[in-house]
């Protein structure tokens, strides 16, 4: 994929989109773990408080694929501080994902009976604010 990339763009659009990529990638796997999470917790905190902990627990880990992967060798921070301004950069595509969320299992019997939907919308919202953050803050 990069070779071909290398053929049409120059070296530092090459980097960005691969980076990008990799980024989607890592943030479909957080993806997954917000699914589980928030199905595993809404029976105890109810659908609108559980993407409060998902939230958690998968910026957690993309920031750690994020650092081991996406932007290896970017940013020289200890990793509790790489991590802090993770979550803090973050939570604007946080906010935007969950309020994309709530107002879709509000507005919408459907939504909120199959989770996924909204789950699926918000993350797309909260995707090019995370990753601009991500590479222009947190892995600079």
């Amino acid at each position: 994929m990069e070779a071909i990339l290398a053929r049409a763009l120059p070296a530092d659009r090459v980097i960005l989109v691969m980076q990008f990529l990799r980024f989607g990638v890592v943030g479909g796997i957080g993806f997954v773990v917000t699914t589980a999470v928030v199905y595993a917790t809404r029976p105890w905190v109810g659908d609108y408080l559980a993407i409060i902990p998902a939230f958690l627990v998968a910026a957690t880990g993309n920031w750690a694929l994020n650092r081991l992967w996406t932007f290896r060798g970017r940013g020289s921070q200890p990793a509790f501080r790489e991590w802090t301004m993770f979550l803090a950069t973050n939570t604007l595509g946080m906010v935007l994902n969950a309020v994309t969320y709530w107002a879709m299992i509000a507005l919408s019997r459907f939504c909120a009976d199959h989770l996924i939907i909204p789950l699926v919308a918000g993350t797309l919202c909260g995707l090019f604010a995370n990753f601009t953050l991500s590479r222009r803050v947190v892995f600079r």
